[in-house]
């Protein structure tokens, strides 16, 4: 009979991939706004963002950002988000990477972390998309109140991270120094 020895460690797998978002991020470059990709002309920008439709982003995340090099006015991001709030859109500034990031950082915070308290937790290493180190980082400082063992890797082959220190017993017979 072949024996399971993962299953009977105890060992709990996360895969951090379920914290990326499961809603879609659409870019909004305002590079696609500016004059002669140097300015932003306010007039211009209300316009276009009055007749912009903004259905497509409907119940979604926008992330706004500027890939040319120009100045950008505090101002439109603001104009962005107040067309973006009517269809149910909330919006982040960055690249949609940059976004999808932020994003995962969120539900990574968000999560209940004191449900592996006392336990081994391995944060699997091999994903879909590479993800980035700042997931892995916040995880773990996240875990390290609770876990009593945390690894790094897959069930098979893993790097022990940290490990909670023992306690140490007191002996009961034991008398008070006085």
């Amino acid at each position: 009979m072949i024996e399971n020895k993962v299953a009977k460690s105890g060992l709990i797998t996360l895969d951090l991939e379920m914290f990326r978002g499961k809603t879609p991020v659409h870019a909004f470059d305002l590079k696609d706004y500016l004059y002669m990709e140097l300015i932003l002309r306010e007039k211009d920008f209300r316009e276009a963002l009055q007749n912009l439709d903004w259905e497509p982003y409907s119940d979604s995340v926008i992330a706004v950002y500027c890939s040319a090099d120009a100045i950008i006015a505090h101002w439109a991001y603001m104009l962005v988000c107040s067309h973006a709030q009517a269809v149910g859109a909330k919006v982040l500034y960055g690249t949609p990477e940059q976004v999808k990031l932020i994003i995962m950082l969120q539900n990574v915070r968000a999560h209940d972390w004191s449900q592996y308290d006392g336990r081994k937790v391995l944060l699997k290493g091999c994903s879909h998309e590479e993800l980035d180190p700042s997931v892995y980082a916040t995880a773990t400082q996240l875990l390290l109140p609770y876990a009593d063992r945390l690894m790094y890797g897959e069930a098979c082959s893993f790097v022990p991270v940290y490990r909670k220190p023992k306690e140490k017993k007191v002996r009961q017979d034991a008398q008070p120094a006085g």
